[in-house]
């Protein structure tokens, strides 16, 4: 049986390889991520994890699709995906002091087309940041193409005090829901 990872994430390929599961393929969806007028963060993951399983399924008939999508998530509003400073600097300021929802969606279609679903959401808390602390993170250039602005497994470690839920989950790959998804469709004895 095949498994090909829908992600072009190489953070997504480092969990896997920490549970032994190596992807035969890596073939990236290309699908819309903008969020749907009054989309709530749960539902945002989960159609996107499921859009993009769908959209990688159709071009490997009767392989395992793995495929999966995380939103960082303050009450109702879904941050972006930071692609300039001010954006990281306007999520990391809102992050500042407070808690925050990490919605990690995934989906595998296994070899007869039918999707399985998983969501874990944990709660992440950010200390209080000064001014220099979100200047330094901003000047490290780590929270470029990171949800919220940040990313869990680099600098951003030392912010955060407190996480409850899944550390994989929030950094892109909830392990444990992807491990028991795995061993139902028979690809996984680990």
């Amino acid at each position: 049986m095949r498994l090909i990872l829908a992600s072009a994430s190489p953070r997504r390929l480092d969990l896997l390889a920490q549970i032994g599961v190596i992807p035969d393929a890596v073939d990236p969806a290309e699908v819309d991520e903008t969020p749907l007028k009054a989309e709530l963060p749960v539902h945002h993951a989960c159609r996107l994890s499921a859009a993009k399983g769908a959209a990688v399924a159709s071009r490997h008939p009767g392989a395992l699709i793995l495929s999966g999508d995380t939103v960082v998530a303050v009450g109702r509003r879904i941050l972006p995906k930071t692609e300039s400073e001010d954006q990281a600097r306007t999520c990391l300021t809102l992050l500042s002091s407070r808690r925050h929802r990490v919605h990690s969606a995934i989906t595998l279609i296994d070899a007869k087309g039918q999707a399985h679903h998983r969501l874990s959401t944990s709660i992440v808390t950010f200390k209080r940041l000064h001014p220099s602390e979100i200047d330094a993170y901003i000047a490290s250039g780590e929270w470029h193409g990171k949800a919220g602005g940040y990313a869990i497994q680099g600098r951003a470690a030392g912010l955060i005090r407190a996480l409850s839920g899944s550390h994989s989950g929030v950094v892109g790959l909830p392990l444990y829901e992807v491990r028991t998804l795995l061993i139902a469709a028979g690809y996984y004895h680990g």
